[in-house]
């Protein structure tokens, strides 16, 4: 994945990249790429309370999750969400002790909350702004607020989405952080 900033401007052209398992930063004010540990995927991106992880989702909820329904749309209450706890597997690369996923009756995510090994709130994120785009319904906004900081939290905002898209191989290189 690639991501630029554009707005700001005192942030504009920044830009991460993430191969494989590999992590880039590039930084335009400086004209440099640095390399990003693996160690520093769950640190701060940007000074936001988004991780590294989050931006560049290194860790999959399918491959590092068990996943229990434990509410579902029902006949008596039939716009109530799917809540999904998630619990990591063993040998899962991830922080998490639990993630609760509430999902809306049409499947688009509303919040997930996670919490640590201790069972913990650690923080919360929101999805908002729902909007159709080539037949998908997709949340436009996404709201993460840390459980430590109160008052605190930061939003993403899309402002256009794009899905099918062809990209050539040559987009995901370092090359491309420059641009």
């Amino acid at each position: 994945s690639l991501v630029t900033i554009l707005e700001p401007a005192k942030d504009a052209g920044v830009s991460t990249l993430k191969v494989g398992d590999n992590l880039w930063n590039y930084l335009p004010k400086v004209d440099r790429t640095m390399k990003v540990p693996a160690g520093m995927m769950s640190g701060s991106w940007m000074g936001s309370h988004f991780s590294n992880d989050d931006l560049v989702r290194e860790s999959r909820l399918s491959e590092d999750f068990t996943a229990k329904f434990t509410q579902k749309p029902s006949e008596e209450k039939p716009e109530q969400p799917y809540i999904i706890e998630l619990i990591p597997k063993p040998d899962a690369p991830v922080v998490w002790g639990k993630v609760l996923a509430q999902i809306a009756k049409d499947k688009v995510p509303e919040q997930f909350t996670y919490f640590d090994e201790k069972g913990n709130l650690v923080r919360t994120m929101a999805f908002a702004d729902v909007e159709e785009i080539d037949g998908r319904k997709v949340p436009m906004s996404m709201t993460l607020t840390p459980a430590d900081k109160p008052g605190e939290y930061t939003k993403m905002h899309y402002d256009s989405l794009k899905f099918d898209i062809e990209l050539s191989d040559r987009t995901f290189t370092l090359e491309s952080l420059k641009r």
